[in-house]
């Protein structure tokens, strides 16, 4: 397989990394207009996650769902988003990520058209649900696509900056616009606003958006991927059910998450032992790669959770509309995006461990500023805290996804993003559970022994701060009263403690970024970079024939370590025939390597004297006679990116 190596400063991006097979270069020139269709696709996408939750009041007089109803018709989107990522980012690979990525604007409005028009809560269950198999067949798209439309690592910075705060003001602004719709038209209107969209961006995204694949040996492996789309089901329905105020132990709680923990096992196993599986194992061995995983999900179980208390704490405390509790979170909004904007120059100043770790840092810290919240409004305050929280936290999930996908090869962008999305979900869903669990066990003792209330009153008040103002309202009088008043100062006081919790998760985040990279680093050809970094021994498997990569245990060919005595430069014609002499002596069994002619490196832009090329894939005119020309051979070179004040100039 031919690859092409696309070096800064091209003008025409390579699609995929050599993996654009039987399609034209869409992205080249326009990759910029190619990202703001994906961005435009993430923005629908996130709206739909947030937007419901302020027509649930109008949805519920209209429709008269049960409990049980009114939970999946809320559940049924990130449930069904969440467990089918893997599946669809790694269909993507195999048959085309902009099909897949059409095929999700399709569903996505027909799904629409249908929750709008529902007139029964099954049928809305049952949109929603579709909603959720189109989201994930766009979120994993729009990242994997953008790896492979910006191949340099500077200008994908820049991309994912983008991206992030997208998806970021997305689920910002869900419940502005859900409040302006549902007070003056009605709550259907709230999916209605997706079909306009949907049918610009699909002809949009046909016409502009490049087709790329990842790697394509061997049969998509359909059980593997039931397999991890059940897990991941069962594991967020149990912590879904957990943060609901449902016992762990319970079997509706502990029995999916069982369920869900046993088939993810299995499906790791299956995937180690498959010669073309559907995730490549072996992106976990990266320390960045598992790090920037774990940080994405620290980031999401701190967000999330604060993000559902504050909306409590603005409509139920403060006394705020759920308008202008969406105008509130805007300050949160624009940090994000100006924390985006500025994200790839930061990059390249900082590096991706202190850019995270600063960011998990600057994150605790308005958190902690926050507790300063009392039981009236302070709106300088929260205006400070959330900007510093919005620009924390953006800083922190920028760098992190910016490492993980750079971590990974092309052939496996559609698996890395959908390991990023996935991890985004269960970050969001842990998070909507371990700190509600938190913020009731601070709550409830608080509303014990009000005077002149019955204990079943105080029961029922302690399940929310809402039932505690019905059961208020009920009572009245000094009873009533003093329960309002007992319920208020219990909420903040169960605010400050989680607000703590979240501070300590913060930190530990920071602790974890120091197993990130120092400095930014651009391999020359990131397929040959990875395979040689994993471990040799790593997540062994038995190799299929046609298996694109090397065989497990050996070293690439001519991949022998640099200053290594034994290690002799080959000659052209040793280069362009027998395999049998591509390696050393103590590497048997290694595989045949592409020639010179078979491999195009781009032209080095001017000023990047720093950037060398590996003999074997440079022309033998070009290095006949040139110092390089006795130097051993190695898989790929680095251009580290050096952060501020390393003593060498920053890139």
């Amino acid at each position: 397989m031919s690859r092409t190596n696309t070096a800064q400063g091209r003008p025409s991006a390579a699609v995929g990394g050599g993996a654009n097979r039987g399609g034209t270069d869409r992205g080249g020139a326009n990759r910029w207009v190619v990202l703001v269709v994906l961005c435009v696709s993430l923005l629908l996408v996130a709206l739909d996650a947030t937007i419901l939750h302020v027509a649930v009041p109008s949805l519920t007089e209209d429709l008269r769902p049960s409990s049980t109803a009114l939970l999946w018709i809320v559940d049924a989107y990130p449930l069904v988003c969440a467990s089918l990522l893997i599946l669809f980012g790694t269909l993507g690979d195999r048959i085309g990520r902009r099909r897949v990525l059409l095929l999700g604007y399709a569903l996505f409005g027909i799904a629409s058209a249908v929750a709008a028009l529902a007139t029964e809560p099954s049928v809305l269950i049952g949109a929603r649900a579709l909603l959720g198999v189109g989201g994930a067949m766009i979120m994993p798209a729009t990242l994997s696509i953008l790896r492979t439309v910006f191949p340099d690592r500077r200008e994908r910075a820049t991309a994912i900056g983008v991206w992030t705060a997208t998806a970021a003001i997305g689920a910002a602004t869900g419940p502005v616009l859900g409040g302006f719709l549902v007070e003056n038209y009605w709550w259907g209107s709230v999916f209605l606003i997706n079909i306009p969209l949907m049918a610009l961006i699909l002809p949009l995204g046909r016409r502009l958006l490049p087709e790329s694949r990842g790697a394509a040996g061997g049969p998509w492996d359909v059980l593997g991927a039931l397999m991890a789309a059940a897990g991941i089901l069962g594991c967020v329905l149990g912590i879904k059910r957990a943060g609901a105020g449902d016992p762990l132990l319970a079997l509706p709680t502990a029995g999916p998450l069982l369920v869900g923990a046993a088939l993810l096992v299995l499906f790791v196993r299956r995937q180690k032992r498959r010669p073309h599986p559907l995730i490549d194992i072996r992106l976990f061995s990266r320390a960045a790669f598992t790090t920037s995983v774990g940080c994405i999900v620290i980031a999401m179980l701190a967000l999330v959770g604060l993000q559902l208390i504050a909306v409590q704490y603005l409509q139920l405390v403060i006394g705020l509309s759920p308008l202008e509790t969406g105008l509130r979170l805007l300050p949160l909004t624009f940090a994000a995006m100006a924390a985006g904007a500025t994200g790839s120059y930061t990059l390249r100043r900082v590096g991706p461990r202190r850019m995270v770790g600063w960011g998990f840092l600057l994150t605790a810290s308005a958190v902690l500023l926050l507790t300063l919240m009392g039981q009236h409004d302070r709106p300088l305050l929260l205006t400070v805290g959330f900007v510093l929280l919005g620009f924390g936290l953006q800083t922190t999930l920028f760098s992190a996804y910016e490492s993980m996908l750079s971590e990974a090869p092309p052939r496996s962008a559609g698996a890395a993003a959908a390991i990023g999305e996935t991890s985004y979900q269960l970050g969001a869903g842990m998070g909507t559970a371990m700190l509600g669990s938190v913020m009731n066990a601070a709550y409830a003792p608080g509303l014990g022994g009000v005077p002149g209330v019955p204990a079943e009153a105080s029961r029922a008040a302690a399940n929310s701060l809402g039932e505690a103002y019905k059961v208020a309202d009920q009572l009245g009088g000094t009873a009533g009263d003093a329960l309002h008043h007992a319920a208020r100062h219990s909420f903040v006081t169960g605010l400050h403690v989680t607000l703590f919790v979240s501070a300590a998760l913060l930190i530990v985040g920071a602790l974890m970024a120091r197993r990130l990279p120092r400095i930014v680093e651009c391999p020359v050809d990131q397929e040959e970079a990875f395979d040689a970094a994993v471990t040799p021994d790593a997540f062994m498997a038995p190799e299929g024939p046609d298996r694109d990569a090397e065989p497990r245990g050996t070293e690439p060919a001519g991949a022998t370590g640099a200053g290594a005595p034994d290690a002799a430069p080959a000659g052209p014609a040793e280069r362009a025939g027998a395999s049998a002499t591509a390696g050393s002596p103590e590497q048997p069994g290694t595989s045949e390597r592409p020639g010179p002619s078979e491999r195009t490196v781009s032209p080095e832009p001017p000023g990047s004297s720093e950037r060398t090329v590996s003999p074997e894939r440079s022309g033998t005119s070009e290095r006949s006679g040139s110092p390089e020309a006795s130097e051993p051979r190695v898989p790929a070179t680095r251009e580290a990116i050096e952060p501020a004040g390393s003593g060498r100039p920053a890139h």
